[in-house]
């Protein structure tokens, strides 16, 4: 599903989609995250053609292990697409005519994304389990406690779905499935299969480039090195493998190339249709690897841990947190350091910068994700996000880090103020007679606290949106433009304080003595509104030191 520059939706097979990709805006799926599953697709189908074929046809794959193939050269191959702005290389259509069948949503034996039904019964497995094609399709995905989430669909409609329609959720499902399928089949050497858990793409903090159209979007996704850094090793396609994985809850070693990851096959799934509808699959657990450095993944936020077992320090992905705006991770998507670990894309994005291939301004980041309830069981909500930041921002070097480094600082400050905001509206409800009291009371009064930090965050979200991307790295002076954020900051954390206090009246500004800690304290609410005000200041008081 693509739309178009007029805002139209449509469906379209994926030779025209790559031959028309310039003309289309972006994808145009049914949920953001079903963009990203497709997204991934497009992308492996690149790579397993200009990862190893030239623009003009030639087989000249750019492994690490082949003679000749060098960074330099895979950034030349990217470039040389780029400049044309279409694509319009006769190798990408011949590579898709030539695996067309292994792209039939039924084929008897290669199935798309799927396991045919003899492999299915094969080996460990044993009568996978069933599900209808309501939990296939992801717009109505619902949990045993809560409504659907969306009520596009009703009735008859809900438990059928089209091919096309089909064949989108079939990536949907393999890269964010819940962790609900039980495990069926048994080691027959008496170890322990793998856990199940969430699909590949359930895991990790997602996070995706976009272009001015659909062409863009997959360039600048399309990372033909790791990291920015270094060439991939070979890697095969699932619609490429000699033989069909069917074996439930396999693990298999990391892999070394983007066109494996990126079909990677979390479950085993089977599509049942009746007539010219999908109504049903059967479904086991797939392939699991580590998820620890596993850095051929390009598209995730990177969070530190330590391995309790061998007390080595490494990376793991780390989720999005839906309450949390995406500005608010600028350190995990654009810091690398000992402690964080940047995305791939976004390494590859500054490759680019550093080699002076990206004409434009400003690139822009988006994230989607999906959240699950505590047991993994089921969907809870969907949620995207974006980020806008000047190009120069990006860039590899002292300049760079150093704009960085000024806008973490930044961010910081922000949450500084916030907290101050939050602190304020739970000393107000103290001095206006709530109690601190027990487990209950202190948790009423932290609930206080989060609904003001978080109505503050949905206030400052825009303006800070407005900041960043109005920052000019070359012109600006780092400390005028922090002070631009510092100031507009400042007034609206101030201006909802102000507020706050206005929802009382006069006879509630009188003190109350509580008892802390065996102590009398006296709370009232213009004391409170004082020291808000102090520690508001300036970014001296902010800290705890004294204002000038």
């Amino acid at each position: 599903m693509v739309m178009d520059q007029e805002g139209k939706t449509m469906e379209v097979g994926l030779i025209e989609l790559f031959e028309r990709a310039h003309q289309y805006r972006g994808l145009a799926g049914e949920l953001p995250t079903q963009d990203i599953a497709v997204l991934r697709l497009l992308l492996a189908i690149l790579h397993c053609v200009y990862g190893r074929y030239n623009p003009q046809g030639e087989y000249e794959p750019l492994y690490e292990s082949e003679p000749g193939a060098t960074p330099d050269a895979a950034l030349k191959r990217w470039k040389e697409i780029w400049d044309k702005g279409a694509f319009s290389d006769p190798i990408l259509r011949e590579y898709l005519e030539h695996y067309e069948d292994r792209f039939w949503l039924f084929h008897p034996e290669r199935p798309f994304y799927q396991v045919p039904e003899h492999k299915l019964k094969e080996g460990l497995v044993k009568d996978p389990t069933k599900y209808t094609a309501a939990k296939l399709n992801g717009e109505i995905a619902q949990s045993g406690n809560k409504l659907r989430l969306f009520s596009s669909r009703s009735g008859e409609a809900k438990e059928a779905l089209s091919f096309a329609e089909s064949a989108r959720w079939l990536l949907h499902l393999n890269g964010f499935d819940d962790a609900s399928v039980k495990p069926k089949g048994k080691d027959p050497e008496g170890g322990k299969l793998p856990s199940t858990g969430l699909g590949w793409l359930g895991k990790l903090g997602l996070v995706a480039a976009e272009g001015d159209n659909l062409f863009e979007t997959l360039m600048l996704n399309f990372t033909l090195l790791r990291d920015g850094k270094s060439l991939w090793g070979p890697g095969e396609a699932v619609w490429e493998l000699d033989t069909v994985r069917s074996k439930e809850r396999s693990l298999i070693p990391q892999p070394e190339n983007p066109a494996a990851l990126l079909t990677l096959q979390s479950r085993r799934i089977l599509l049942h249709r009746d007539g010219n509808k999908v109504v049903g699959y059967s479904l086991l657990g797939g392939d699991v690897f580590s998820e620890e450095n596993a850095f051929v993944e390009q598209m995730t936020l990177w969070k530190k841990v330590q391995n309790k077992k061998r007390g080595a320090v490494q990376f793991i992905p780390k989720l999005h947190d839906p309450s949390r705006q995406l500005w608010r991770e600028f350190a995990a998507l654009f810091v690398n350091s000992e402690e964080l670990h940047s995305p791939g894309v976004i390494s590859w994005i500054r490759r680019l910068k550093f080699a002076n291939y990206l004409s434009r301004t400003f690139v822009h980041f988006r994230i989607a994700a999906i959240t699950y309830d505590a047991s993994n069981s089921s969907f809870n909500d969907v949620f995207s996000d974006g980020i806008s930041i000047h190009r120069d921002i990006l860039e590899s070097s002292e300049f760079g880090d150093r704009w960085i480094k000024r806008i973490i600082e930044e961010i910081e400050t922000t949450d500084q103020l916030v907290w101050l905001l939050g602190q304020l509206a739970q000393d107000i409800a103290i001095a206006t007679g709530a109690s601190m009291k027990g487990d209950q009371n202190k948790k009423r009064l932290s609930r206080i606290a989060g609904a003001a930090r978080e109505h503050a965050f949905y206030c400052l979200d825009q303006p800070f949106r407005r900041w960043l991307e109005s920052i000019d790295p070359v012109n600006d002076e780092p400390h005028e433009a922090s002070m631009r954020w510092w100031n507009e900051a400042k007034k609206i954390i101030r201006q909802l304080g102000e507020e706050m206090i206005k929802k009382y009246g006069i006879r509630a500004y009188g003190e109350r003595i509580v008892k802390e800690d065996n102590k009398e304290v006296a709370y009232s609410i213009p004391q409170a509104y004082n020291r808000f005000l102090y520690r508001t200041h300036n970014k001296e008081t902010l800290k705890g030191g004294k204002s000038a």
